[in-house]
């Protein structure tokens, strides 16, 4: 089976599995489990921030940074194909109250001065302005980077402007490998970050909130709140420390066979290779004779996985449990597939 639908779907490699059993631990509730503290002290310094915490999942991380950062009644700035607008079930709404405006959605090609222009003030009748999101990398734009250029040129619009800035990044360790961008260099620009150990890493479970100390310690109120209180979460916290410090540099593998699928199929007319610059593919099936459900089931009857995001754009991911091997039988199926529909 190439199961190529997530960087979510890898296993938990034997010397991961090995750390996670020998792995000290405590109540991560009352803030004993050394294992977890560990982890956060060293995501925290990545970063360049304070402190962070771990959290079960990159939904309740984002969802918690963003109270962090704007207040019930008060409004968030997002790209319309942003996760947390998408994908996260309108927990911004229904969980903190706040309000949510978008941008026309191009992936990680960000509009500063559009952005700037949505900016609402401080001042009765307008709902404030007091947070903006951004994906690194972009999950619907195709695992596309924001340059840093970019970023910080938000960054002075947002200063200027007295706006909070949050970064969704679950992927942003294939940003820093695709542009060699130092983690501290996206530390020093955004006032939240959320980041992910389960995809892309092979952790089997866990995302981090970064921040300031006076933030983070509200972080952890809303955890307990949200049912994100975990005991003795040091055998997850050691998985999630052993990806750190074993699978970050590798995603460049992830990265050179994302590209080849993209290269194989790029004949087909239903991708592009030039827009492949991390481990995410997207199939534009508009003018293929398959739809992406149609597409996804032909190739899952074959033993190749895929999802099917939009009724015309499947996505491929390739991660740490897709060898060569896979990639090939993948490239194998979907080319027959969509040259004989």
């Amino acid at each position: 089976m190439a199961d190529l639908r997530s960087d979510t779907v890898t296993r938990p490699t034997a010397a991961m599995r090995d750390v996670m059993a020998t792995a000290e631990v405590g109540d991560d509730v009352f803030g004993d489990d050394p294992s977890v503290n560990a982890l956060e002290a060293h995501v925290a310094a990545l970063f360049g921030h304070e402190a962070a915490l771990f959290a079960p999942s990159g939904t309740m991380a984002n969802q918690i940074a963003l109270q962090l950062v704007a207040a019930p009644g008060e409004e968030l700035l997002a790209g319309a194909d942003a996760h947390v607008v998408t994908y996260e079930l309108g927990g911004a709404a229904a969980l903190g109250g706040i309000s949510t405006r978008t941008w026309p959605s191009v992936g990680a090609a960000l509009d500063v001065a559009q952005i700037e222009a949505m900016i609402r003030p401080v001042g009765y009748p307008s709902v404030p302005t007091r947070a903006i999101a951004v994906e690194q990398t972009h999950n619907l734009g195709g695992g596309t980077v924001t340059s840093l250029e970019t970023l910080r040129a938000l960054r002075a619009t947002t200063s200027a402007a007295g706006v909070a800035l949050h970064c969704d990044g679950a992927r942003i360790w294939h940003a820093h490998v695709a542009d060699g961008v130092p983690l501290s260099a996206y530390g020093e620009i955004f006032d939240t970050l959320s980041v992910c150990l389960s995809k892309g890493l092979g952790a089997p479970v866990g995302s981090l909130i970064v921040g300031s100390a006076d933030r983070i310690a509200r972080a952890r109120v809303l955890r307990k709140r949200l049912g994100g209180g975990m005991r003795q979460a040091g055998i997850l916290a050691a998985a999630g420390r052993y990806a750190l410090e074993h699978h970050v540099d590798r995603l460049a593998d992830d990265h050179a066979r994302a590209r080849r699928l993209a290269e194989s199929l790029a004949p087909l007319g239903v991708t592009d290779p030039a827009a492949v610059r991390t481990n995410l593919v997207l199939l534009d099936l508009t003018k293929a004779a398959l739809d992406a459900p149609a597409l996804a089931a032909a190739a899952a009857e074959q033993g190749v996985l895929i999802a099917a995001m939009l009724p015309r754009t499947a996505r491929l991911v390739t991660h740490l449990d897709l060898d060569d091997d896979a990639t090939d039988r993948a490239i194998g199926v979907l080319t027959e597939l969509l040259r004989t529909a």
